[in-house]
């Protein structure tokens, strides 16, 4: 390695950090009965455990190396775009030149071999077209409701989101696999029971 090509990556490396700060609607449960934001690095981790965990429960073998690739990276742009609520119609609408634009700023400083390998994993994951990104959409999606779960659908309820909002975002991710519908299905039993959702009863 070269001075320039160590310099580039530790730079980059410095950048990708910034994740940490970047939040999300979800929230995490304390330990004293509190809550905070999770942030998208958090997001990242939690997707890539989803991901290992999962790799061996559907029926189609899958590249778990390129899924965890994706896992890294897909939320890099965020750094740049700062995070879109799924259900803000708002924020979606210009997601994706916002972070098109980010992903331009984010990949440009590494060496052109490891900026076209990171910028071509985060363009499959956003493009949904293969095998591993559809998994990795799949895995995205069911950690974000896994949060709302766990901090017992706080986020939803602040922001209006009642359970039949949530279905054009996670059914796709359920037909992915037989699994993932039957994780997530047990996610939506939870949800349900504990009235989570925005206008539930109780």
């Amino acid at each position: 390695m070269t001075p320039d090509r160590v310099a580039a990556i530790l730079d980059f490396l410095a950048l990708a950090d910034r994740l940490k700060l970047v939040e999300r609607r979800g929230r995490i449960p304390l330990p004293d009965g509190t809550t905070r934001r999770e942030n998208s690095a958090e997001h990242c981790w939690h997707l890539a455990l989803v991901a290992l965990l999962m790799a061996e429960e559907v029926a189609a073998p899958i590249d778990l190396a390129r899924v965890l690739t994706m896992a890294v990276v897909h939320d890099l742009v965020e750094i740049e775009a700062g995070d879109s609520y799924a259900y803000d119609p708002a924020a979606q609408a210009t997601a994706a030149e916002r972070e098109r634009a980010a992903a331009d700023i984010v990949f440009a400083g590494l060496p052109a071999d490891l900026a076209l390998r990171l910028r071509a994993a985060w363009e499959e994951f956003e493009a949904g077209e293969t095998a591993e990104a559809r998994f990795a959409m799949a895995c995205d999606r069911a950690q974000g409701f896994l949060q709302n779960v766990l901090s017992q659908g706080l986020a939803w309820r602040e922001h209006g989101v009642a359970a039949p909002t949530t279905h054009p975002r996670m059914h796709p991710a359920m037909a992915v696999d037989p699994a993932f519908a039957a994780l997530i299905g047990a996610l939506y039993a939870r949800a349900e029971t504990g009235g989570m959702f925005a206008g539930a009863a109780g």
